[in-house]
C-alpha cells in the first residue's frame, strides 16, 4: 500500500566529501528525498514529504543529526509573495517530515531542500502546473485518475468486510426504514451527494458533530468528483445496527464498529478533523506527533503510562492497579463525569499532561472509553510500545493491525496487564521492535492521503451497490462550499470543461 512512501522520488545527489562533514560522523553526500508533497496532483490540506539523512558509508542515520540540519524553501516564480507555511519536523531517527500548508494556489511550485546553503537531492523539485490550496474548489472529474494520482490502494479489507453484508442498497427504502428504526432515539445525518454537491437533513437532538462530516465531504468534493450517493451517518458514539447479516440490516455509517453490530465504519471524526486541520486549528495530528516522540528509547522511563477521563469502569480499575504498582504503571484520571460518586475512591484528579509528554515513557496503555479509544493512531505514531485493550470495538484500520507485531495485547479485564508490562521490561529489544513496527504502520496507513483514499473508496464501493437513484429529498439543504474571497483560485479543470 502507498508504495511511493518508500520508493517514489527516491532521489540522490553527490557533492564533494569535504562539504558533507557534520560533527564526528560524516553526513553523506547522498540525501534521500521522497513523498506526496513533491507531486502536483496529490491535493491535501497540508502537503508533506520526507528527508532521510545518510552517512558517508551509504547507511541511513538512525539518530537525529540535529533539528536545524536542513532548510526548506518553497516559492512560486509567478508570485514573489507566496503565502506558504512550512514546518520541518525532526523524527529523531535520522529522518525528517516536512509539511507545508498553502493559503493560495500557485503555478509551478519550486521546492528547495538545502544543507549548509547547498541544494541536496534534485532540488529544486518543481510541481508543474496549477498547485491548489485547500479551499480551492477544483475537483478532478475522473475518480480513477484521482485514485491513481493519490496512489490509493486497490482495496481496504474493512470496507470489503463492512459492505459484504449488503448485496444491494436501496436509497428509497432506506430513507423510510432507517428513520423508522433509528430516527427518534438517535442523532443521524441523512446525506445526498448529487452532481458533486452535498445536501443534508439532520434527525435527532444532538447533531453538532455534523460539522466534522460536513467539512470532510466539502473537502473531498473540492478534490474529486464523488459518485452520486445517498447515505445515513450515525453521530453517536455507539454503532447502531444489531441485526445479523441474515436479518436484512440497514446500512448506517459510523465512526466506530463493534463485533456485535453491522455498521459501516469510517475513520473517526477525531482523526478526520486532524487531517483537515493539520497546521490549522489542531495541535495534535498524525504529523505533529512524529516530531514530538520524546527521548530516545534507552532514555525513556521504563514504565507504562495512561491519562484520561472516567468513561469506562476498566479505566477506574487501571488507576487502582497503578496505585498498587507505582513502579510499573503511572495511571490517573484527569476528569470525572460518568462515575462522579466514585471520585473519593479513584481521585484526586491530576492535571492534564501534554500528549507529547506521554512519550517520555516506554509503554503506552490504550484502554477503551465509551467505545474504542480514538487516541490509538497517535499513540502508534510515537515511538513507545502500545499496550492495547482487548475490545469488541474497532476503528477502520484495526483489521490491519497484528498483536505482538504492532502492539502488545492485554485482556479486557486487565488481569494480565502487569504480566505484559513485566514481559516488555524483561524483553526490551522485542518491545522496542514492536514500538517501531507500530510507528511504521501509522506512518504508512494513517496519514492524510490514506484517509482521503479510504473515504473515497468507501463511497465509490457503496455507490456501486445502489439500485435506486440517490435523490435530494424534501427538507434537505445544500451544504455550501466556503467562499475564499481573499485568495480565490483559478481552476484550470473547470475552464477546460467549460470550453468543451
Amino acid at each position: 500500500q502507498n508504495i511511493y512512501h518508500s520508493v517514489l522520488s527516491y532521489l540522490t545527489a553527490t557533492y564533494p566529501p569535504s562539504y558533507c562533514k557534520s560533527g564526528r560522523r560524516q553526513l553523506s553526500c547522498k540525501t534521500l528525498i521522497w513523498g506526496p508533497g513533491l507531486e502536483t496532483n496529490i491535493f491535501l490540506p497540508a502537503r508533506f514529504f520526507f528527508i532521510q539523512t545518510v552517512d558517508s558509508t551509504g547507511r541511513n542515520f538512525t539518530t537525529s543529526p540535529g533539528e536545524k540540519t536542513f532548510e526548506v524553501k518553497i516559492t512560486s516564480p509567478t508570485d514573489p509573495y507566496a503565502r506558504i507555511w512550512i514546518q520541518i519536523l525532526d523524527r529523531n531517527d535520522g529522518s525528517f517530515l516536512v509539511r507545508y500548508r498553502m493559503y493560495a494556489s500557485y503555478t509551478d511550485l519550486h521546492v528547495q531542500i538545502l544543507l549548509k546553503d547547498k541544494l541536496v537531492g534534485k532540488s529544486p523539485y518543481v510541481l508543474k502546473g496549477a498547485v491548489y490550496h485547500e479551499s480551492c474548489d477544483c475537483p478532478e472529474p475522473s475518480g480513477a485518475l484521482w485514485e491513481k494520482n493519490m496512489h490509493c490502494p486497490a482495496s481496504f479489507s474493512q470496507i470489503e468486510s463492512d459492505l459484504s453484508v449488503f448485496p444491494s442498497v436501496d436509497p428509497d427504502h432506506n430513507t423510510h426504514e432507517i428513520l423508522r428504526r433509528f430516527g427518534k432515539r438517535h442523532s443521524l445525518c441523512h446525506y445526498t451527494i448529487k452532481h458533486n454537491q452535498v445536501y443534508i437533513k439532520t434527525h435527532g437532538e444532538h447533531v453538532g458533530f455534523r460539522i466534522f462530516m460536513d467539512a470532510f465531504l466539502l473537502s473531498l468534493t473540492r478534490k474529486v468528483k464523488v459518485p452520486d450517493i445517498e447515505f445515513f451517518v450515525n453521530l453517536g458514539d455507539w454503532p447502531l445496527e444489531k441485526r445479523r447479516a441474515s436479518e436484512k440490516p440497514s446500512p448506517v455509517f459510523s465512526w466506530c464498529g463493534s463485533n456485535d453490530t453491522q455498521d459501516i465504519v469510517m475513520p473517526t471524526y477525531d482523526l478526520t478533523e486532524s487531517v483537515l486541520e493539520t497546521m490549522g486549528r489542531v495541535s495534535l495530528d498524525m504529523m505533529s506527533v512524529q516530531g514530538h516522540t520524546g527521548p530516545m528509547w534507552e532514555q525513556k522511563i521504563s514504565k507504562a503510562f495512561w491519562r484520561g477521563r472516567d468513561s469506562r469502569k476498566e479505566r477506574l480499575e487501571l488507576v487502582k492497579l497503578a496505585r498498587a504498582n507505582p513502579d510499573m504503571l503511572d495511571a490517573a484520571l484527569t476528569n470525572f463525569f460518568f462515575f462522579k460518586h466514585d471520585e473519593s475512591l479513584y481521585g484526586p484528579l491530576v492535571k492534564h499532561v501534554s500528549f507529547f509528554d506521554f512519550f517520555k515513557y516506554k509503554y503506552q496503555i490504550n484502554v477503551d472509553g465509551t467505545v474504542a479509544a480514538y487516541r490509538l493512531p497517535y499513540l502508534l505514531a510515537g515511538d513507545s510500545a502500545v499496550f492495547k485493550h482487548d475490545s469488541i470495538y474497532y476503528e477502520h484500520f484495526y483489521k490491519q493491525l497484528q498483536p505482538w507485531v504492532h502492539y502488545i495485547p492485554f485482556k479486557a479485564d486487565l488481569s494480565d496487564l502487569l504480566e505484559k508490562i513485566q514481559w516488555a521490561t524483561d524483553h526490551d529489544e522485542e518491545a522496542k521492535r514492536i514500538a517501531l513496527a507500530g510507528q511504521q504502520f501509522a506512518r504508512t496507513h494513517l496519514m492524510g492521503d490514506s484517509i482521503f483514499c479510504y473515504y473515497f473508496k468507501l463511497f465509490q464501493k457503496y455507490a456501486e451497490l445502489q439500485v435506486t437513484e440517490p435523490k435530494v429529498r424534501d427538507g434537505m439543504e445544500l451544504v455550501e462550499q466556503p467562499k475564499d474571497e481573499l485568495f480565490p483560485c483559478y481552476c484550470a479543470r473547470k475552464k477546460v470543461r467549460d470550453e468543451l
